[in-house]
């Protein structure tokens, strides 16, 4: 039986063991009572499976699945949207450490503010951050809570009302975890990471104290799916890019319409008139 307070957290994984037995760790050190973790691992990279098989006996993970293909996130999301029925839903990434108490602060400001959708930590460096940049999307909301305001957040450690999945139904063919969540905020739900941030650790970025990316050789042999997606070639192009991403964020209209239809074919043209890349 579940209670009001119950949390659904799917954490997908597939290669690189040491980032996984370190994420899977910390998660399951972050919860409480009202927390059930869904383990979902795709292919058969020995190693990695061995991990997260090891996982899998930890009383508090509630379900393990293994889909010796690797399926696109898209389809294990929806195993979790689908069939959990916890008060609220969360994914954490296999390249990231959540901090601690993030779901006690998150849920305390859903339980706050009925507006809140998805909110989330922040996976950035403190150096992508600019304060006065960032200033105007900075909201102050019921129970003393802040974020910075955004249409979507990263698909990593974040906690979602059960509403959000009610109105949206699960994640639609080709669509991203940032299209669904425009479509969260576009039904007039409120989004964006929980303000002062709520820092996890992204291992995927070469700054991160446990990153595996500290040559371009280690780019090369661990390339995440995102730089490869840039053609992305090098660390420098790699850390730009996630400048680039932190800087988009601070500055992206908080307005879903942007995003859909006339404004985002027009937004798009002007990006291009300026020689910038859209990162949405």
């Amino acid at each position: 039986m579940t209670s009001n307070r119950t949390v659904d957290i799917l954490l997908i994984t597939c290669r690189r063991p040491e980032y996984t037995r370190r994420s899977i760790a910390r998660l399951l050190d972050t919860c409480d009572a009202h927390t059930r973790v869904w383990l979902w691992h795709n292919g058969d990279h020995a190693e990695t499976l061995a991990v997260t098989s090891g996982f899998a006996r930890d009383p508090r993970v509630h379900r393990f699945h293994h889909s010796p293909e690797n399926r696109v996130l898209r389809e294990p999301t929806n195993w979790l949207l689908g069939e959990a029925d916890g008060a609220y839903l969360a994914k954490v990434d296999d390249d990231c450490l959540v901090p601690a108490g993030w779901l006690d602060t998150l849920r305390s400001a859903h339980e706050d503010e009925p507006r809140f959708g998805v909110l989330g930590c922040w996976r950035f460096q403190s150096e992508d951050f600019d304060a006065d940049l960032a200033a105007p999307k900075i909201q102050s909301f019921d129970g003393g809570h802040r974020i910075l305001r955004n249409c979507w957040v990263e698909g990593s450690g974040f906690l979602m009302k059960r509403g959000c999945v009610e109105h949206a139904g699960l994640l639609r063919d080709g669509e991203s975890f940032t299209g669904y969540c425009i479509r969260i905020a576009a039904a007039g739900w409120i989004n964006g990471w929980y303000y002062p941030f709520l820092p996890q650790e992204h291992m995927d970025d070469p700054r991160a104290p446990h990153s595996l990316l500290r040559t371009d050789d280690d780019l090369a042999t661990h390339l995440p799916l995102s730089a490869k997606q840039r053609g992305v070639t090098n660390l420098e192009q790699w850390v730009g890019q996630l400048r680039a991403s932190a800087r988009t964020v601070q500055v992206a209209p908080v307005d879903p319409r942007t995003y859909v239809g006339a404004r985002k074919k027009l937004r798009r043209l002007i990006t291009r008139l300026r020689g910038e890349e859209l990162r949405y």
